[in-house]
């Protein structure tokens, strides 16, 4: 017996979405994922066209798990010297002025709770910051540029294990078995701990 048109009609439908909903539900894989955040920041213009390094901004990448969103002092360093002043600036001045936070920034770059990403093993181990983050010196607006799942992440290790002159290699060169898993990034608890 033929099960009815309609009830194989439904199961499709149904199966679709839910791969649909686990598809969206399934953190870090938003490639394009750009949202609007509280203040206008453009990475072109700062990290592109007047070349400040990733990590002046964002200088926890260097000694933590974070890079951090830099405060609003970080942004008058630069931005009370000069004479042109807008109404973002001028936001970042009055927030500096009241001691407060910035605004609520939007993460754009998110990973599930169970994987645990380090910042600073990765900047310490001379992995450019566009190498996840994309060309982010040509953004108005960033947005996610790597798909962040960890056959992507894997793939990474793998390819920076087997350089020769790379801290990652060079850390594994006297290591046999796991344990050259482990210093390469290859082992489970290097992510998942």
């Amino acid at each position: 017996m033929r099960p009815p048109i309609l009830l194989v009609g439904v199961a499709a439908v149904f199966f679709a979405g839910a791969n649909a909903a686990m598809r969206v539900a399934h953190l870090g894989v938003q490639q394009g994922y750009a949202p609007d955040q509280p203040i206008h920041f453009s990475h072109k213009l700062h990290a592109g066209d007047n070349q400040i390094a990733c990590l002046y901004c964002h200088y926890g990448a260097r000694s933590s798990r974070h890079a951090g969103i830099p405060s609003p002092s970080v942004c008058m360093n630069c931005h009370a010297m000069m004479d042109k002043q807008t109404v973002e600036i001028e936001r970042i001045k009055e927030a500096v002025q009241v001691e407060r936070p910035l605004f609520e920034w939007i993460k754009v770059h998110n990973l599930p709770d169970f994987v645990q990403f380090n910042h600073s093993q990765h900047v310490v181990s001379g992995v450019a910051c566009q190498r996840c983050h994309g060309p982010v010196e040509t953004m108005e607006r960033v947005e996610q540029f790597a798909p962040l799942t960890m056959g992507w992440c894997l793939e990474c290790h793998r390819e920076h294990a087997g350089v020769p002159n790379h801290p990652l290699r060079r850390a594994a060169m006297h290591l046999s078995g796991p344990a050259i898993a482990a210093a390469s990034g290859l082992n489970c608890v290097s992510c998942h701990y």
